[in-house]
């Protein structure tokens, strides 16, 4: 039950950040928009620099490890995150003399950097303390605090700086509302034992966190591309808050099955059979792959009807004209960075998970400009950069493949066919209501009929 309750806390989170960007791209005009948008993926790119190692490592290595060793382990942890923090705010405020963004966006980036790397360490440190539901509540009353404080800055001053110092202040708010609900158990290392974890961190968390960078820099790369075609217009704008609109859902979806499968996962590889972690691996990626594809088939259907109540009309031709396609690209980018990485992150091929993130960057960077270059439409920029990383995706397979953790495939088909038959609702009249409701509640049984085939109900409940 409680891992149902952590999987609902994430579908929250995702509706939470679908607001905020809904709610931004009113509040700001469309130039302000955009400097928001990149001020904020710039800083997620900083924070997955600069803290996802750590990340990594520690779901890595916390997962696996007895009682005493893990309180240790968190020490170290704690210790290299604020090292991390320390390192960011030097080495950004003195990069940030060469940038011609506004001073004030450019501190506040850094801030949400570090809060959000800080907050993110502690809530997973929480989450492997086997407080599974406190983590997910705490994420949940995070989301929250990040809509409300983005909302009532942009509310407030209409400026790009008003919404991210409220994001900033929600970051805030979850960490000390993370240390007073939950502290979880330390025991202080000593100099020698703290620089061998972080040695051991690095090795593996270094390698794996850069891969993690790669991948996040090929939707940054390609809107920078894109935008520097469009310009900070209606249509850049559009373009914009679909990619981040939608990257969002398969983010949080991919993140709440790792966080109640994940740490199983790596128990099983460690300290179980082999014929055990291929059952649960084989379970994981049926659980991945099917609720992804349900997913994108409900994101082509409903985020059109959303969008003409709650995009701005000035960005919406832009957001309708490519939002199919950046969802058909996330669905397979959250593949690639996911999915695919699984076994190598068993088995720490860290250097491999690099290797492939920067051929994705590579190869989608290259047909992006070439696309641009010969006059293509952002859609068909986008359907390049979707092919490209299918290319990547079946060059990656290898090592998931000698696995052996094949999921069901009938059951990967009967998802297929939910998911065309949701995504095909979308040419359905929504008016009258009761149209609506009839879409809804199709796409309701069809994702029902998918959870209840692959057991994905049950295995959410099994601790």
């Amino acid at each position: 039950m409680t891992r149902l309750l952590a999987m609902a806390g994430y579908v929250y989170q995702s509706a939470a950040a679908i607001v905020l960007i809904f709610a931004i791209s009113h509040l700001l005009p469309a130039a302000d928009y955009t400097s928001f948008s990149l001020a904020l993926a710039s800083s997620q790119l900083l924070c997955v620099l600069m803290f996802e190692w750590l990340q990594l490592a520690g779901l890595r290595f916390l997962a696996a490890a007895g009682e005493n060793e893990a309180a240790r382990l968190r020490w170290s942890l704690f210790a290299a995150g604020l090292s991390s923090a320390g390192a960011l705010v030097v080495v950004g405020s003195s990069a940030s003399m060469a940038s011609a963004l506004p001073a004030g966006i450019i501190a506040l980036g850094l801030g949400i950097s570090v809060l959000q790397g800080l907050t993110d360490l502690y809530f997973l440190s929480v989450r492997l303390s086997d407080r599974l539901g406190v983590a997910s509540s705490l994420l949940a009353l995070r989301a929250t605090a990040l809509l409300a404080g983005a909302a009532v800055g942009g509310a407030i001053s209409g400026t790009a700086e008003a919404a991210l110092l409220g994001i900033a202040s929600g970051h805030m708010l979850g960490l000390v509302a993370g240390l007073v609900s939950y502290r979880t158990p330390l025991e202080r290392a000593s100099l020698q034992a703290m620089l061998t974890d972080w040695k051991t961190f690095a090795r593996y968390g270094m390698l794996a966190a850069g891969a993690s960078v790669i991948h996040l820099s090929v939707p940054v790369l390609l809107r920078v591309i894109i935008i520097g075609r469009l310009g900070a217009t209606g249509a850049g704008a559009g373009f914009s808050i679909a990619l981040d609109l939608l990257q969002r859902p398969f983010w949080v979806l991919n993140a709440a099955i790792h966080t109640v499968s994940y740490p199983e996962l790596v128990k099983d590889f460690e300290h179980g059979t082999a014929v055990k972690s291929v059952q649960s691996a084989r379970r994981m990626f049926e659980f991945m792959i099917c609720t992804t594809l349900v997913l994108l088939g409900g994101l082509v259907a409903f985020i059109p009807d959303a969008a003409r109540i709650l995009v701005p009309r000035e960005s919406l031709d832009g957001f309708l004209s490519t939002a199919p396609v950046v969802a058909a690209f996330y669905f397979l980018h959250t593949h690639l960075q996911a999915t695919i990485a699984v076994v190598p992150h068993l088995e720490k091929l860290a250097t491999r998970l690099v290797l492939v993130a920067a051929g994705q960057l590579v190869i989608v960077a290259a047909v992006a400009l070439v696309a641009v270059w010969a006059g293509l439409s952002p859609r068909q920029a986008v359907g390049c950069a979707s092919l490209a990383t299918f290319a990547t995706i079946v060059v990656a397979l290898r090592p998931t493949l000698r696995f052996e953790a094949f999921p069901r495939w009938s059951l990967v088909m009967q998802a297929l066919v939910a998911a065309i038959l949701i995504g095909s609702l979308g040419s359905m009249p929504t008016e009258p209501a009761t149209w609506l409701a009839g879409k809804i509640a199709i796409a309701a049984i069809a994702t029902a009929v998918i959870g209840w085939r692959g057991d994905f109900l049950m295995l959410a409940r099994r601790s």
